[in-house]
């Protein structure tokens, strides 16, 4: 399952939660659009990351994937 948080919200700050909530519920891989400079992105402005935002993402998703496949100890 593929999620497409920049679409599915519309607006930047919503992005990252909703990555995090999609990679939690199991998705395989997400669509996040990123821009240098989204303010003056021609089109998808508003849910646009900036590089930095969208590595904080990537590190959150990384975490959260790692915790969520980690072998069960016994």
């Amino acid at each position: 399952m593929i999620v497409d948080p920049s679409h599915a919200t519309g607006l930047a700050a919503y992005v990252a939660p909703m990555a995090r909530a999609a990679c939690a519920a199991g998705a395989d891989g997400l669509m996040i659009e990123v821009h240098c400079r989204p303010t003056e992105a021609r089109c998808d402005a508003a849910q646009a990351l900036t590089p930095e935002a969208f590595a904080a993402v990537v590190a959150d998703v990384r975490r959260i994937h790692a915790a969520l496949r980690a072998p069960e100890k016994a």
